[in-house]
C-alpha cells in the first residue's frame, strides 16, 4: 500500500496546486490530508494565493481518493465547502503488515501524547510543520511537514509512504527524512 500525505495547507492555492501536481506524478492512489486544509489560523500569516474556495474546488476533484482528519484550524465551515469527510480527529489506517498508521494532525496527539499503540504502529501527525520519519520507542512518527509554512529552516514537503519505507520530500526532490517500518 502506497500513501502521499500533505499536511498544513492552510487555503493557499499555490501551495495546494504543488501538492497536486506531485501526487498525480507519484501515480499513488491515496492522498491523506493530515489537517489545516483550509483556513490560515489567527497565529500565521496570511500565505501567498490564500484562496479557500479555490483550494476546495480543487481538493474536490480528488474527493473519492482523499482521507482527512481535522486540524486545529478547520472548522465546521471549512467542511460545508469540501466533499470529503475531514471533521474527524483521527483516522485509523490498517497496513498488509499488520501495522496500522494513527492518523491526527497532532494538537490533541502527537509523538509527546500519543493514543495506546502496539509496537510497530505509525503516528502520523502534523501541526508542528516540522519534517520527522524516525522509530521513537516502539513506534515510528511520522510528519510530512508543510506545504505552506515550513518551519526551523525546513522546505516545503510532503510524504510519502512507498515500499514499507515512509520519508518526507521537498517540493525540489530532496528526501529529507526517511525510515523503514520493516
Amino acid at each position: 500500500m502506497n500513501l502521499f500525505f500533505a499536511s498544513d495547507l492552510h487555503g493557499s492555492l499555490p501551495a495546494t496546486e504543488r501538492v497536486i501536481a506531485e501526487f498525480e506524478k507519484s501515480g499513488i492512489e491515496t492522498l491523506v490530508l493530515v489537517g489545516d486544509v483550509l483556513n490560515h489560523g489567527p497565529r500565521n500569516p496570511v500565505p501567498e494565493g490564500y484562496n479557500p474556495p479555490a483550494v476546495a474546488e480543487l481538493l474536490n476533484q480528488y474527493a473519492d481518493r482523499i482521507i482527512a482528519v481535522r486540524g486545529n484550524c478547520d472548522s465546521e465551515v471549512d467542511q460545508m465547502l469540501l466533499s470529503f469527510p475531514m471533521m474527524t480527529d483521527y483516522v485509523w489506517v490498517l497496513l498488509p503488515t499488520g501495522q496500522r498508521l494513527f492518523v491526527t494532525h497532532g494538537h490533541l496527539y502527537n509523538s509527546a501524547k500519543r493514543p495506546p499503540l502496539k509496537q510497530g504502529d505509525v503516528i502520523v501527525h502534523g501541526h508542528t510543520h516540522i519534517p520527522v520519519a524516525e522509530l521513537d520507542g516502539e513506534q515510528f512518527i511520522f510528519n510530512p511537514g508543510s506545504v505552506t509554512f515550513p518551519r526551523n529552516g525546513h522546505a516545503a514537503s510532503y510524504g510519502l509512504l512507498e515500499n514499507n519505507i515512509i520519508k518526507v520530500v521537498s517540493f525540489e526532490g530532496d528526501t529529507l527524512v526517511e525510515t523503514s517500518l520493516s
